[in-house]
């Protein structure tokens, strides 16, 4: 995909999330926040025998951190606990295809942090 087709991608997850919204019943929780941007993230997740079988995620932010979150959120259902857990923040970056610059990388990891905090607990 050409740069400018990350970029619309992107838009499109942050115009229409993926997976935001309420998660009755969720195993596990987290909140996170970056009071540079603004950005505050509740994720919840639905953990089975180790894996994650659904998370959903509501708050607000900035494009990229809403964006990041949307595709985590897909990215992360399936996946073993342990895995999830041992996500790098290149990894979380890397799904969003575009280069971020170090400003804006909390903004881009604020959902892992998030997702990672939440199976901490599990």
């Amino acid at each position: 995909m050409s740069l400018e087709m990350y970029q619309q991608n992107i838009l499109d997850h942050y115009k229409h999330p993926r997976n935001f919204g309420v998660l009755p019943g969720a195993s596990v929780q987290a909140h996170a926040a970056n009071p540079l941007c603004g950005d505050e993230l509740d994720v919840k997740l639905a953990v089975t025998d180790g894996q994650v079988t659904d998370m959903k995620f509501q708050g607000r932010g900035c494009t990229i951190s809403i964006a990041s979150a949307s595709m985590l959120s897909e990215h992360v259902k399936g996946m073993a606990v342990t895995d999830v857990a041992a996500m790098s923040n290149d990894a979380a970056v890397a799904l969003l295809g575009v280069p971020i610059n170090p400003a804006r990388l909390k903004c881009a990891t604020l959902a892992l942090e998030a997702i990672q905090q939440a199976v901490g607990h599990h």
